[in-house]
């Protein structure tokens, strides 16, 4: 099969869970033979925090085309061809021209499609063959935790092939707002094992994951003022603001963390994870992962978030955002209106986590072993089969004529060339 996947996310280097799932499912599928390609936005708004990046991740692309060139940056990044673009509408041309010249099997939208721009393009280009990836409930156009809801964006979602969810907690969500039953394939995203016990009691960070407002920063500084004794840790990610990082940086007792190749490296300088959310969760890939290495949890109970957590202790209950203002920071996000919280269930619970061994060892083996039985159960492969369950029609091309056959197998050598040539002069094929 040939596969595309498009997002409105940078992809090289990866920002977020979603963008790390997908691209866990793409490396499985390319292991199995399957060729992928993607179409996503660059971090150009931020060179420095890109380099830095794809340094501390040990990430080497192999650059075909500089972004100088039509706007459009061409990349080799292990088994996948990546086109990357800041501009939105330069970014659709080019979804659109892959479209025509790669024929993929499947087009695979991640929701990171904020207007469904993206989606639009690849249904109007491939309307038989789209596939909607459901990771972030914000950025659907349906339901009570969108920031844009969209009758007709709902419209386009509803008329894709299929709808994957990244648990089930998300796919009822779905169920119930959109009135379409996805399916439910987990990300391969936690490795093959074994999963290291890393839970060590009292000699470790306090971490938190992505620090920013919606993930609830406004928690974990409250924590660190009013704990000065114990150290805390962030990593900072999509949606780190430079003001929070001066707030972080202002207190002597939380350490910025850089990115890593592997968050093994960051669970092992860790006793406790926060995960104190204040927007609806899709699932919580970090807390899984925690869980995983024997981290205790504390989280909100948002969405997702109660899934995640295997029936674990420790799940405060929080004031969730309701309403954003019609600005947007610095990474093009709305400014959430963030409630005032309780800290004092906050405050008891890592107490307790941080001063009482047996308590501490017992979270830690309990979440060890719930969530290694819950990544054992996860189909690696099941992307792969789910896929060629499915039967595309079909389909025609826009302007009513057949489909062009698929891939440029049935191209000869010269017209295959003048394709690539025209790409990399930014023009779509004709």
């Amino acid at each position: 099969m040939r596969i595309l996947l498009t997002a409105n996310a940078s992809y090289v280097p990866p920002r977020g869970g979603a963008t790390r799932s997908n691209m866990l499912w793409l490396e499985t599928l390319a292991a199995a033979g399957h060729e992928c390609r993607i179409v996503a936005s660059d971090l150009s708004h931020d060179r420095a925090g890109k380099l830095e990046q794809l340094r501390s991740e040990k990430i080497h692309p192999q650059i075909l085309q500089s972004a100088s060139a039509g706007g459009v940056e061409i990349l080799r990044q292990g088994p996948f061809l990546v086109f990357a673009a800041s501009d939105p509408a330069r970014r659709a041309q080019i979804l659109a021209a892959q479209i025509r010249e790669f024929q993929p099997d499947w087009v695979l939208v991640s929701s990171e499609d904020l207007g469904q721009v993206l989606l639009k393009e690849a249904l109007h280009a491939a309307p038989e063959r789209v596939i909607y990836l459901a990771h972030t409930p914000q950025l659907f156009p349906f339901g009570p935790a969108s920031w844009n809801p969209d009758p007709a964006g709902a419209e386009l979602v509803r008329r894709t092939a299929a709808i994957v969810a990244i648990g089930e907690h998300t796919a009822g969500y779905i169920a119930r707002h959109l009135g379409r039953q996805p399916v439910v394939i987990h990300p391969p995203i936690y490795g093959s094992g074994p999963f290291e016990n890393l839970g060590v009691f009292g000699s470790g960070l306090v971490t938190m994951i992505n620090p920013c407002a919606v993930k609830g920063i406004s928690i974990f500084l409250a924590l660190a003022r009013r704990m000065p004794e114990i150290r805390f840790g962030a990593l900072p990610g999509w949606g780190t603001t430079s003001g929070d990082r001066k707030a972080l940086q202002s207190l002597s007792n939380v350490t910025l963390l850089a990115n890593v190749t592997s968050i093994r490296e960051v669970f092992r300088r860790t006793s406790v994870l926060l995960m104190p959310s204040l927007w609806y969760e899709g699932f919580g890939l970090s807390v899984m992962e925690a869980l995983l290495h024997g981290i205790p949890v504390i989280s909100s109970d948002s969405g997702g978030l109660l899934e995640a957590k295997m029936g674990t202790r420790f799940i405060l209950p929080v004031r969730p955002i309701e309403r954003y203002e019609p600005v947007f920071d610095e990474h093009g996000l709305p400014l959430a209106v963030i409630p005032e919280q309780d800290i004092e269930p906050w405050a008891e619970a890592l107490r307790l986590l941080m001063t009482d061994p047996v308590l501490y060892a017992d979270e830690s083996a309990a979440s060890h072993e719930r969530a290694v039985r819950f990544v054992s159960s996860i189909q690696p492969a099941k992307m792969e089969e789910f896929l060629r369950s499915l039967t595309p029609a079909a389909a025609a091309q826009p302007d009513g004529s057949p489909a062009l056959p698929a891939g440029l197998s049935t191209l000869s050598p010269e017209k295959r060339a003048l394709l690539l040539s025209r790409l990399k002069k930014g023009h779509a094929p004709e």
